[in-house]
């Protein structure tokens, strides 16, 4: 057997006790490996240690049952979280929310699903759509990681405060700092419906032009943020490479009507004839 063979049958391990005590030894032991060299092992095929994927599907698994109307503590209580206060913290540093604003708001989370080593084929075609010149008036994002922007955004429902109240597409823009050598993210809504509170704002310019458009699978509420990483894994790595066209370097961008709850974005790729 290969060393992900091994890893798997841990990680069977660990779902069949998600909400049981799990030692780092007991993993170990099914997987054949010592203590040391399973975290090594581990984290090579997951790019986790054990602990944070224990603690990223426990927590996982609490959001897919916060729908219920059984209280929160609960459900934390049943996952192992001793307390609610342990939760809240856990909750927090993994979304960048309170557990409250997510049970209020049930904006779509960055999920983390049981590992498997099978890659199953994916594929989305775009369309091709000129676009005239528009501007959005957005935050600025102030995280390291962009889900958890969005988070934010969603979870105190920051769109509203721009408009006024009304429910407007929601438009996230990647910005590529030349100088710094990062991408710089926002979030917000077309400036002609920003008509709230715009307090901390910028203006954005989106130049018109060639667009490839690409629309997300359908997903649910649990796998939607999952899926938008693969729509970009796979025109970055597999369709623009073989598109025989190349980006502008213009702003990219994303679109979502969070309240629509359909699960599934566009994604606008600025475009010019040749390879890149």
């Amino acid at each position: 057997m290969d060393y992900k063979t091994h890893i798997m049958q841990a990680i069977c391990f660990i779902e069949e006790n998600l909400k049981n005590d799990i030692s780092l030894a007991d993993c170990a032991r099914v997987a054949g490996y010592s203590d040391y060299h399973f975290i090594r092992v581990f984290k090579e095929a997951a790019g986790l240690t054990p602990a944070d994927y224990i603690r990223k599907r426990r927590l996982t698994e609490i959001v897919k049952h916060m729908r219920q109307d059984a209280p929160i503590y609960e459900i934390a209580f049943e996952y192992g979280f001793n307390s609610m206060e342990n939760f809240t913290r856990a909750f927090t540093a993994e979304y960048h929310i309170l557990p409250t604003e997510y049970k209020t708001a049930q904006n779509s989370l960055k999920l983390y699903e049981a590992i498997s080593f099978e890659i199953p084929p994916f594929e989305v075609m775009p369309v091709f759509e000129h676009i005239e010149p528009f501007t959005v008036t957005a935050y600025k994002s102030d995280e390291s990681y962009i889900p958890n922007f969005w988070n934010k955004y969603n979870g105190r429902k920051w769109s509203k405060k721009l408009s006024g109240g009304k429910v407007c597409e929601d438009y996230g823009i990647g910005i590529w700092d030349i100088r710094d050598k990062k991408l710089d993210y926002y979030i917000g809504i077309r400036k002609e419906n920003a008509n709230g509170d715009t307090t901390g704002t910028v203006d954005i310019f989106i130049p018109g032009g060639l667009y490839a458009v690409f629309v997300t699978p359908m997903a649910s509420h649990y796998d939607f943020i999952n899926t938008i990483h693969h729509t970009w894994d796979y025109i970055i790595n597999e369709w623009l490479p073989n598109s025989g066209y190349r980006r502008t370097g213009v702003h990219e961008f994303e679109t979502y009507l969070e309240e629509s709850r359909t699960y599934s974005e566009k994604i606008y790729i600025p475009l010019k004839e040749g390879e890149e």
